[in-house]
């Protein structure tokens, strides 16, 4: 492991420095993640056709890709059954969820950044006291250096920082990927152990044909990755017994997604601690100007943390009280509705891992979900402006935060959406309703992956030609629905860099 370490951390990024300038100066971020994310779905969609199924019939060409690019998206969205997928198949599935985490993608983010400030500052590691010729035009893609007359602020201190800067974010680095690799690789052997001592877990992919390591992985790495597939048809819910197994696999719920960013900073916090490092230092003080987005002061982390437990705990509170005696909690003992609730409403914020069939979930339940679907990772309730000056915050209407922003493009989505299932609305409206759509569209937009399913005992007109499967609600929807909902999972994993959108509409 340490091997791989440093030959990902160190090897690629001094790779990186031998881009062309122009490239260095110019790239998107935008753009960069897009192609990135389209060029992984289709090699995966590549490799999946290229490999043999278990079943003899080969899926259709949009199904694989759909399938590609929920897991590259991290989106989990089913148009198969995950049985369906041989062993190879499965590891393949894996490698594309690893890929398309936000933990991976933000630690490419701090690669690229590296090398865009070393083409667009002074070599870092120079001992040349020559300096820019100005330096409030120095573009970091990260903070510029204010331009000063002032003593403190010679060409040999603008150096100097610059090379702190550029250290910084290549600990960064390091610190992430390490983070990424032990969590998983703690996660896995956590749950490896348990698949092989319970002999009731063990009998289920006994009878599925799984192999344990490739569930372990398999799991661990879609929890961490908020993707929330799971090689078995019937998700987690033939696992809702096994609380110990769902304990296992519930802190990486967090770990990857919603407390990323106090986890890191604690790791950050005990390396300072350990090391004495400047570069730590430096990344604790300087969170807000380094432009890594998953950084976060020690304030907003704290308000982080009980903003998370706290909409869990809301979650919790109204899912007991609404399905505590309901079907869905017959044959389990207290121990096991507490663990068994806490794990579904936890995965609600993004995850998308289920031990209940939501078909079966109270329709107020479901419209909670739908809206924790749909807020950020990192939603945060500030009691308090952070700063004095907050301009952001400052004559912004609540109106100017809706329109034609997020929720406008969702309604367009959900619109068209019900335009291409029009006729399965008339003839099938208990499975198809706005409802249903609605929580499939904002499922794939927060990239979680609820679904409410498709049963055929809910038709009005039996056609004596259908037959239930363990797929999502969109596996039953014509191609023209399907490729909307690619076209919000792109939109949902890419939707941080239109988080200020609607804010330029004035209404009077």
């Amino acid at each position: 492991m340490h091997k791989t370490l440093f030959f990902f951390s160190t090897f690629f990024p001094r790779t990186l420095r031998f881009l062309p300038p122009f490239l260095a100066f110019h790239f998107n971020p935008f753009l960069f993640q897009l192609c990135y994310f389209l060029i992984l779905s289709v090699v995966g969609f590549l490799g999946l056709k290229l490999s043999k199924p278990r079943t003899p019939s080969m899926p259709n060409n949009l199904d694989l890709f759909y399938t590609s690019v929920s897991a590259s998206t991290t989106s989990s969205m089913v148009a198969l059954e995950m049985e369906v997928f041989s062993n190879s198949q499965l590891i393949l599935l894996t490698l594309l969820m690893f890929l398309g985490g936000e933990v991976f993608t933000s630690m490419l983010d701090l690669l690229l950044a590296r090398n865009k400030l070393f083409h667009t500052t002074i070599n870092p590691f120079s001992h040349s006291h020559q300096s820019p010729t100005n330096a409030t035009q120095i573009e970091l893609g990260l903070v510029s250096i204010p331009h000063s007359k002032s003593e403190n602020h010679t060409p040999s201190h603008n150096v100097a920082c610059i090379r702190l800067k550029y250290n910084s974010l290549r600990y960064l680095t390091y610190v992430v990927f390490g983070y990424l690799v032990m969590v998983q690789l703690v996660g896995f052997s956590m749950v490896s152990f348990y698949m092989t001592v319970v002999a009731s877990a063990r009998q289920v992919l006994k009878n599925k044909d799984i192999k344990i390591a490739t569930f372990s992985l398999f799991t661990i790495v879609s929890t961490f990755a908020s993707c929330g597939f799971v090689p078995t048809n019937e998700n987690m819910m033939v696992f809702k017994n096994n609380s110990g197994l769902l304990l296992l696999i519930l802190p990486h719920v967090f770990l990857g997604n919603t407390l990323y960013p106090p986890c890191l900073t604690l790791v950050l916090m005990v390396l300072e601690k350990v090391t004495r490092k400047e570069e730590f230092s430096h990344l604790l003080k300087n969170s807000k100007n380094l432009g890594y987005r998953h950084l976060f002061s020690v304030s907003r982390c704290c308000l982080l943390v009980c903003t998370v437990f706290g909409l869990n705990v809301v979650q919790f509170v109204m899912f007991w009280s609404v399905e505590w005696n309901s079907e869905i909690m017959e044959g389990m003992n207290l121990y096991e509705k507490v663990v068994a609730s806490l794990f579904q409403v936890t995965n609600a914020r993004h995850a998308g891992e289920s031990v209940f069939d939501l078909s079966s979930i109270s329709s107020a339940i479901l419209v909670l979900f739908i809206v924790m679907m749909y807020l950020p990772p990192y939603t945060t309730f500030l009691p308090v402006r952070e700063e004095e000056n907050d301009v952001k915050r400052n004559g912004k209407s609540a109106v100017e935060c809706v329109v034609l922003s997020q929720l406008s493009y969702l309604a367009i989505f959900i619109i068209l959406v019900c335009i291409t299932e029009r006729k399965s609305l008339k003839e099938d409206p208990i499975n198809f309703n706005v409802l249903n759509i609605t929580l499939e569209v904002i499922s794939a937009y927060g990239n979680v992956g609820f679904s409410m399913g498709y049963s055929c005992g809910r038709q009005l007109k039996d056609d004596g030609m259908c037959k239930d499967s363990w797929v999502g609600f969109s596996g039953r929807w014509s191609n023209g629905g399907k490729f909307i909902l690619i076209l919000v999972m792109f939109f949902g994993r890419l939707k941080k860099f239109n988080m200020k959108g609607g804010k330029a509409w004035h209404l009077s």
